[in-house]
């Protein structure tokens, strides 16, 4: 965590820097790096919907809480928890870029380029993993094991993948 938030102290050394945190997953990602920034900045959070019951997303993105604050004008940077497909980060880049952000930079902590659908560049991630469905650190399944202090392989026959 430290070192993502050296980077965003290092790029945006007397910048206005609003944070956007995608709830609800990115939500103890974006406590933890917050306090690994040492610079001012302001954060705001938006939610959106992809996913059905279950662990496959859905493809329509919904927004579910949009931002408080105008970015008109402002440094961004959107801390996703998970890039899967890239269908929901992409929607979010075309809706943020259509606000005319000053600039728009994207931070995941976790990126699995293997499910990939759509062509998005991130510009820093925490750690690339396998297309493994993954729990806790806020990331959930049916909205269980986001409280998990740590990031677990949700195993298929809990969420009924094996046949």
């Amino acid at each position: 965590m430290r070192e993502l938030g050296d980077i965003i102290n290092r790029e945006y050394a007397r910048q206005d820097l609003l944070l956007v945190s995608v709830l609800k997953g990115s939500i103890i990602f974006m406590a933890d790096l917050i306090r690994a920034i040492t610079i001012p900045h302001e954060i705001d959070f938006m939610a959106t919907s992809s996913y059905g019951a279950g662990t496959s997303s859905s493809g329509v993105v919904r927004i579910l809480k949009d931002l408080n604050t105008s970015i008109e004008g402002r440094n961004v940077v959107l801390v996703e928890d998970i890039i899967d497909s890239g269908h929901t980060l992409s929607y979010l880049i075309r809706i943020l870029q259509e606000r005319q952000p000053a600039s728009l930079r994207i931070m995941t902590l976790l990126d699995k380029p293997e499910r990939r659908e759509v062509d998005i560049h991130v510009d820093w991630v925490g750690f690339s993993i396998p297309n493994e469905f993954v729990v806790g650190y806020g990331l959930d399944f049916d909205e269980v094991y986001r409280n998990l202090p740590f990031i677990g392989v949700l195993k298929p026959s809990v969420y009924g993948a094996e046949g």
